[in-house]
């Protein structure tokens, strides 16, 4: 027994034995971050049938976030009625006037449809006059377009941009359909924009926490987010209601049948640069010239040109800033594949993305630039 406890001594085991690890391995860390990720593409398949209510949601909560501040600075120890207010202003300058608007442009659209199913409104034969009516020397352009038929003509229009906003009309008559559906979407974007706009900052801080960037890179992508969402908003409906609203006025100044329902079309359209609603008064004003109305035709190009179509060149830099803006085509190519990936919520997740991108390659080349000086 002594010789057995001189042995072990004498072979200091005890100092041999390598010190416990404080660092988990990395056996272990990867397979932690396989459960954070398969957690997460779970949650989100949970809540992907609301996909659309928690866009709009966090859209609202972004957009207003400075009013509720405001509100939040007057009463300053009740978040709760401060976020309340926010969303009961929500609900009076937006979702009411909303529900309004398309009451009523669904009277309007159903009063149209009667028209064209009585023979009231015949759009060949409306073509036919106008291409009949035109002079001699535009014929042999028209001519080499393809445009002397109407159904050659429809097929040309809605081989381009059309197609996009049947998917909107889609979209737009699903919702109808389920009505009791999108009270339910409603109610869920309502409620989580309240929650949004009471804890939104504290929440965007332990998210800015979690995330695996550095600082600077975290910093710039969410300040972006939030530039692009508001940009977004701001720089596209806010212009589209705009030029909607006096599109629609000077229809109905003229006599124009269907104002309300042209100046949402308008509306829809300028969402579209360089085009935008001149796909809509450019075939109405051709119209009228072709069939002598030369005086309303002349008016409604001047406001066409002057007054709905410098809306968004005076408009836009006011409400989003120069800085912020992107190139009008990506604006274009990104909203026409937004709305046919995600319908109609893809009017502003298709810029956002195409911002995003912009943002994100911008960021990535400060960096290697700074990185560049550095080792320099």
């Amino acid at each position: 027994m002594d010789l057995g406890r001189e042995f072990c001594e004498g072979t200091d085991m005890d100092a041999k034995t390598p010190p416990p690890l404080n660092v988990t391995p990395k056996i272990e860390d990867g397979f932690f971050l396989g459960v954070v990720l398969t957690v997460s593409i779970a949650f989100a398949m949970v809540i992907e049938p609301f996909f659309a209510a928690v866009l709009w949601g966090v859209i609202a909560a972004i957009v207003f976030a400075p009013l509720n501040r405001q509100i939040l600075s007057a009463i300053p120890k009740h978040p709760n009625g401060a976020a309340l207010i926010t969303l009961l202003l929500i609900l009076g300058v937006v979702i009411v006037p909303a529900f309004v608007l398309g009451a009523a442009l669904l009277q309007e659209a159903a009063y149209f449809y009667g028209k064209i199913q009585s023979g009231e409104i015949n759009f060949v034969r409306i073509f036919s006059d106008t291409i009949a009516a035109l002079p001699d020397w535009l014929r042999p352009y028209v001519r080499r377009l393809g445009l002397t038929n109407f159904y050659a003509a429809q097929e040309m229009v809605t081989k381009g941009v059309t197609s996009s906003f049947r998917t909107l009309a889609a979209q737009a008559f699903q919702i109808g359909q389920s009505a009791f559906s999108f009270l339910v979407a409603l109610g869920v974007m309502l409620y989580l924009t309240y929650f949004l706009l009471r804890d939104g900052e504290a929440l965007s801080q332990r998210i800015a926490t979690a995330a695996p960037l550095r600082p600077s890179q975290r910093t710039a992508l969410i300040e972006q987010f939030v530039i692009v969402i508001r940009a977004t908003i701001k720089g596209s409906i806010v212009v589209a209601i705009v030029q909607g609203l006096i599109g629609g006025i000077v229809f109905w100044a003229l006599g124009i049948q269907g104002a309300l329902l042209w100046g949402v079309l308008m509306g829809a359209f300028s969402l579209l640069p360089a085009v935008g609603t001149g796909l809509i008064w450019v075939p109405v004003a051709i119209y009228l010239f072709a069939t002598g109305a030369i005086v309303k035709a002349v008016i409604l190009v001047v406001c066409g040109v002057l007054v709905i179509g410098m809306v968004d060149n005076v408009l836009r830099p006011i409400l989003v800033g120069r800085d912020t803006r992107i190139p009008d085509y990506v604006v274009l190519i990104s909203t026409l594949g937004g709305l046919e990936l995600f319908g109609f919520s893809g009017i502003v997740i298709g810029p956002v993305i195409a911002a995003l991108f912009i943002a994100t390659w911008n960021i990535f080349t400060r960096m290697r630039g700074a990185d560049a000086v550095v080792e320099g």
